[in-house]
């Protein structure tokens, strides 16, 4: 199956049972499997009248008790932003898979970009964490759907899955798992009557347990700054804690929330950092060089936000160079560049949009880099 469609049956898989979406190229696969498939497992396929509305369905949806998810590319992502806001604020937790395409505004609709990565960041207003993953093939698109509904019923807020174009439209073996070999989280509960319960109220841990509208507990949810019991509260103090916990709940787990995949990376001298389809292309280009002698690895980041910065720094330390090939003219690498600080070069190979990195343009700058360390 495509990219798309393992999106959708991961979602599935993982117990989703809601979707409101707007049709967008590259992403409407997503939607038109949601669509014939969500009946047949007793769920809910709705078309929304554009993607504000789509990310408004999702999060009442997530409330009623659902597990839910929308798909959306370039400019339904814009769209998307200010309700992103308010399922952080609210501490929602829900899905969007972005299948990104060459932008800006409509840009190439049916081709390949990776010009969302900064936004998918920062696109919303204000001080937060999100988590984001980035799947490289069709495979992982059905197992980093799996991953970001686990992450987000766990650590209740939306999770994105930064997919490509290419990632989502080529054909690829997906292997189904049986159903009980697929891991599932589902939000926590609350433990108290619902005379008791404050729908902020957060364990030890930050992370407040969920119940859902319906239930007969009492539900004040609002996008303004509020108190554990989802008051608004107007003032310098309510703000402080009320955010500190929302980024510190991601901030304090990261060594359960980020993964990467290394190759080569023991002896290598020059690294090249990759994400989505730019994985596929780099790890040919790893693969030729090794075979002319050259020492090169590969760092794939299956989370890009919170960025990997531990295997970053710790490979900075003691390579000669990094490469970062993006269908961009320039993101993730600032972050690169960052958690590098100047311990080795960091390079980075752009790439406008509309096709993706040939192999020997990496393995070309890998020798170029090479050489100048030399």
């Amino acid at each position: 199956m495509n990219g798309d469609e393992a999106c959708a049956e991961g979602a599935l898989a993982v117990g989703c049972r809601f979707f409101a979406g707007y049709p967008i190229t590259p992403a409407t696969e997503v939607a038109e499997r949601m669509s014939r498939r969500l009946p047949d497992v007793g769920g809910i396929y709705i078309q929304m009248e554009d993607e504000i509305a789509s990310m408004a369905a999702v999060l009442g949806a997530s409330w009623g008790g659902l597990k839910a998810m929308t798909s959306t590319s370039g400019p339904g992502f814009s769209l998307m932003q200010e309700n992103i806001g308010l399922g952080i604020v609210t501490e929602t937790p829900c899905v969007i898979a972005n299948v990104q395409r060459a932008g800006p505004s409509t840009g190439l609709p049916t081709l390949v970009g990776q010009g969302d990565m900064m936004q998918a960041r920062w696109g919303s207003h204000g001080p937060y964490e999100i988590i984001a993953v980035a799947p490289s093939s069709p495979q992982e698109m059905f197992d980093f759907t799996v991953w970001a509904f686990n992450l987000s019923e766990e650590f209740r807020l939306p999770v994105l899955v930064m997919a490509d174009e290419v990632v989502g439209h080529m054909n690829e073996r997906v292997e189904i798992p049986a159903a009980d070999a697929i891991p599932v989280v589902c939000r926590r509960r609350p433990s108290v009557s619902p005379e008791e319960y404050r729908p902020f109220r957060a364990d030890d841990d930050g992370i407040a347990p969920m119940a859902c509208a319906g239930e007969g507990f009492r539900m004040h949810i609002t996008g303004l700054t509020h108190d554990e019991r989802g008051y608004p509260g107007m003032d310098a103090e309510t703000q402080a804690g009320m955010v500190e916990r929302l980024v510190n709940k991601v901030r304090r787990n990261l060594d359960r929330i980020v993964r990467w995949d290394g190759l080569y990376l023991d002896d290598a001298e020059v690294v090249v950092v990759a994400y989505g389809i730019s994985v596929r292309s780099a790890k040919r280009a790893v693969a030729e060089a090794r075979a002319s002698g050259l020492k090169a690895g590969l760092l794939k980041l299956n989370t890009v936000w919170p960025f990997p910065e531990q295997p970053v720094r710790e490979l900075a330390g003691r390579v000669k160079a990094m490469i970062m090939p993006e269908i961009n003219l320039g993101q993730m690498v600032l972050e690169l560049e960052r958690v590098a600080g100047g311990k080795c070069p960091v390079t980075l190979l752009p790439h406008a949009g509309g096709s993706i990195h040939s192999p020997k343009r990496i393995l070309g700058a890998i020798s170029a880099a090479l050489k100048e360390a030399r």
